[in-house]
């Protein structure tokens, strides 16, 4: 007797039609979630990159610049299940935390780094400080004259004193705050990639028969045919 698939056909197509939604459904609370964190990040980056502008820190503004789109790509990523988009701001993170981490030092002076003589954050085309130096809470800012020889015709020489938070804590403030949301998007990254990939390993099982195209049943005729002999 001819055994019939196509009903354990049907179950199955049906089953994965279902977890399929309901994967969806999981996969639309995962990217509501994701573009909340994603809007987090990029508001706390736009804030940074402003008073990054408003002090002339040339190369703050740069990797500011580039995160912002990294991570426009690693949310465009997460919306359209696009594994690699999400690796690539998964990889950027790294990089990311490791200039922070850069910066940590340089406002801290560790090693031989020196926030009042290198200009690194300016690429040394400027003199330029912090905005925060002069512009941070509780701070008067006096003019000294005459400048020295040495100060520029275009920078003022100042002193600023009184301030409630030393300018150099609030960008290691502001650094730190980058690690944490880095981090927790790391490891929420490499979680959004291991769940898209087990979904398409189990896509794969489960709706195997969509590759060759799903039939519906056909009635199969039992009968046994027989060789018919016509005489003359």
């Amino acid at each position: 007797a001819t055994v019939d698939l196509s009903p354990l056909k049907h179950f199955f197509l049906t089953f994965s039609s279902k977890q399929s939604l309901i994967t969806s459904v999981e996969k639309l609370q995962e990217g509501v979630c994701k573009t909340e964190k994603s809007q987090t990040k990029t508001v706390s980056v736009l804030e940074r990159q402003i008073f990054d502008f408003l002090g002339y820190q040339w190369a703050p503004i740069l990797a500011n610049f580039i995160h912002i789109i990294i991570v426009i790509l690693g949310l465009f990523g997460t919306i359209q299940y696009r594994p690699r988009y999400i690796t690539g701001y998964a990889i950027w993170l790294v990089l990311w935390v490791t200039w922070n981490v850069f910066v940590i030092c340089f406002y801290l002076e560790a090693g031989d780094l020196s926030k009042e003589t290198d200009l690194i954050l300016t690429f040394n085309i400027s003199m330029h400080r912090s905005w925060w130096m002069e512009n941070g809470p509780g701070c008067t800012v006096t003019s000294v004259t005459p400048a020295p020889d040495w100060a520029p015709e275009d920078h003022r020489y100042i002193t600023v004193s009184g301030c409630f938070l030393e300018y150099q804590y609030i960008e290691v403030a502001h650094s730190s705050l980058q690690i944490f949301l880095a981090l927790a998007g790391f490891i929420y990254a490499c979680y959004v990639v291991k769940c898209i990939t087990e979904e398409e390993d189990s896509f794969d099982f489960i709706g195997g028969f969509d590759s060759y195209g799903y039939q519906g049943p056909q009635k199969t005729s039992h009968l046994q045919l027989q060789p018919m002999y016509m005489s003359k």
